[in-house]
């Protein structure tokens, strides 16, 4: 997707360590233009599948994932960081590392929203290790419920995520991938 390819370019600071700051546009600012861009390419590639939830991870996840939810016509549904006094006790629960918070997170969806009859479509801003995708797999199965396919808008490829998640069987898709940084430079991977 050449349009989030620029912006990338334009705004995008490798900041060492395998860590892209894309903090203008995606993830702490939210370009709300590109957002609904990059939601409906995502409904483009995975409407065929006829998704009735997208799931994500609190909170970067959640605007690419609000766009591709509006495109479809299907509800959003992010896995909390914290349980907030107003989820049952038995949500699902999950723990993921995280690269960019330095630790470990817990994932807790509740399962007043997701059961065995969702075919649910995992949408995200990063795909790296693929261990927060993964953990959302894994409340997916938890429930019951059918994983339809993944998204990400950004995935670095030399992290290995995607390598993780195939055995699943899903398709997967990435708007942009990077092949590797080199240099303080952004190399993407060509088609």
């Amino acid at each position: 997707m050449e349009v989030l390819k620029e912006r990338i370019l334009k705004e995008g600071k490798y900041l060492g360590g395998g860590i892209l700051k894309v903090d203008s546009f995606i993830n702490h600012q939210v370009d709300a233009q590109l957002t609904m861009l990059l939601g409906r390419e995502f409904a483009r590639r995975f409407g065929y599948l006829k998704p009735t939830k997208v799931l994500t991870a609190e909170i970067s996840g959640i605007a690419p994932a609000l766009a591709t939810a509006f495109a479809l016509d299907v509800p959003l549904l992010y896995a909390r960081k914290t349980r907030p006094i107003t989820m049952p006790e038995d949500a699902y629960r999950e723990v993921a590392p995280s690269h960019t918070k330095g630790k470990v997170i817990e994932l807790l969806v509740s399962p007043e929203f997701l059961g065995p009859e969702e075919r649910v479509l995992i949408i995200d801003d990063f795909l790296a290790s693929g261990q927060t995708i993964m953990a959302l797999v894994r409340i997916v199965q938890k429930a019951g419920a059918t994983l339809v396919g993944i998204g990400a808008a950004i995935e670095k490829a030399f992290e290995g995520g995607r390598e993780l998640l195939e055995p699943l069987g899903v398709p997967i898709e990435s708007l942009v991938v990077i092949e590797r940084f080199e240099d303080g430079k952004i190399i993407f991977q060509e088609p």
